[in-house]
């Protein structure tokens, strides 16, 4: 019997390049990621170790690694980046990935959400 745990990556806040307008061209900007992934294990970890279970450094060295060293013109392909990521371990069953622009609006931060599942 399996089990399965909510592994959550909560506002991890990155500089990067997003966005059409000029001036998001010009300059990277503020960009705010949110991961939540549904990982299925054999059976509950029997020993306080992290090899037992997925790593949040995983996740967030790879999504650093992601937004380094390229523009992403939409949230939406940047979001499906992130899930594709987190969907390479093959116990991430399914994945919730949300990106948020805080400064773009002075009363609004806009953002997108994807979730991707296997199958």
């Amino acid at each position: 019997m399996s089990v399965r745990f909510t592994t959550i990556l909560e506002g991890l806040e990155v500089i990067m390049g997003l966005g059409i307008h000029p001036e998001e061209l010009a300059a990277p900007q503020r960009v705010i990621v949110s991961v939540r992934m549904d990982v299925v294990y054999p059976e509950a970890p029997a020993e306080d170790r992290i090899d037992a279970v997925l790593d949040y450094d995983f996740v967030r060295s790879g999504v650093q690694a992601l937004v380094a060293d390229r523009h992403f013109h939409l949230q939406e392909t940047l979001c499906e980046a992130i899930a594709a990521l987190c969907l390479s371990d093959a116990r991430v069953e399914q994945v919730t990935v949300r990106t948020s622009k805080p400064d773009i609006y002075p009363d609004a931060a806009v953002g997108c959400e994807v979730v991707r599942g296997r199958g």
